[in-house]
């Protein structure tokens, strides 16, 4: 018996094609990630330190005023010098000592072209999470 040679059962690998979409689709990945991922460690990194201020100057009764000051110093410290305290927090609580707030930001990052990734944070600050 004479077996065919062609057809798409003897067919085996990916074409060229497949491959190409493969690179682009992979392309596309490492550039979000490389997008989203340093937004995040700034996050956490921000989230981090506020909850430690806020730790501090509770536990050393505090006002509004003295609060922002703390952070904005630890933040040029940590040369995060694009970081306001006015712009990121508001307060839920400004009595001395009991403070609470509330962090609100976005962080933009360019894809390609006119297409932004736009990363949004928000939520309450616990003192308690502090180490």
């Amino acid at each position: 018996m004479v077996q065919q040679l062609s057809g798409l059962s003897t067919q085996r690998g990916a074409s060229v094609t497949s491959i190409v979409f493969i690179i682009i689709a992979l392309g596309l990945v490492v550039k979000l990630i490389v997008a989203i991922v340093p937004a995040q460690i700034g996050d956490y990194q921000l989230t981090k330190t506020l909850s430690a201020e806020l730790k501090a100057s509770n536990n050393n009764k505090e006002t509004a005023k003295q609060f922002v000051e703390r952070v904005d110093k630890q933040l040029s410290i940590n040369a995060d010098y694009d970081t306001k305290a006015e712009d990121v927090l508001t307060f839920k609580d400004k009595k001395a000592g009991q403070l609470a707030v509330y962090k609100k930001y976005e962080v933009t990052n360019k894809l390609f072209g006119n297409v932004d990734i736009v990363n949004r944070f928000e939520g309450d600050i616990d003192p308690t999470k502090a180490e």
